[in-house]
């Protein structure tokens, strides 16, 4: 955490250096490595075909939603996601993450709570 306070913005090999020392499951390190491209198709790589994606209180089923739901996301918001902090509950991984951009009430720190299932995000929900 310390990392992100030091650094203002960190470059894209500090963003893989910081993800990296997180120690995140391989599907949910290829979610943020994603969020740096306006292609959707890495998300084949991570998510479930019948995964859930809840984000604003609006839930996505099926990759083909969840990948209209980030094209949809991009096109409205320049934006990054800064994971900080990771935790595992109840068989759920949580990663705190900054996310900033040009979205009402930037920067907010998010957290995203994941379920993995046989390698593949089953779920994902993103709230404060």
């Amino acid at each position: 955490m310390g990392f992100i306070a030091r650094t203002k913005r960190p470059c894209a090999l500090q963003m893989k250096v910081l993800i990296m020392s997180l120690n995140l499951p391989f599907p949910i390190e290829r979610y943020f490595d994603s969020e740096k491209s306006d292609q959707t198709e890495a998300l084949s790589e991570c998510f479930a075909a019948d995964a859930t994606v809840i984000d604003e209180a609006r839930t996505h089923k099926g990759l083909e939603a969840i990948k209209a739901w980030r094209a949809d996301t991009k096109s409205k918001f320049d934006y990054r996601v800064l994971p900080q902090d990771v935790k595992e509950e109840d068989g759920r991984t949580i990663v705190a993450a900054r996310v900033e951009g040009n979205f009402p009430g930037s920067p907010v720190v998010l957290n995203h709570v994941f379920r993995i299932s046989e390698g593949r995000i089953a779920s994902l929900e993103i709230r404060p």
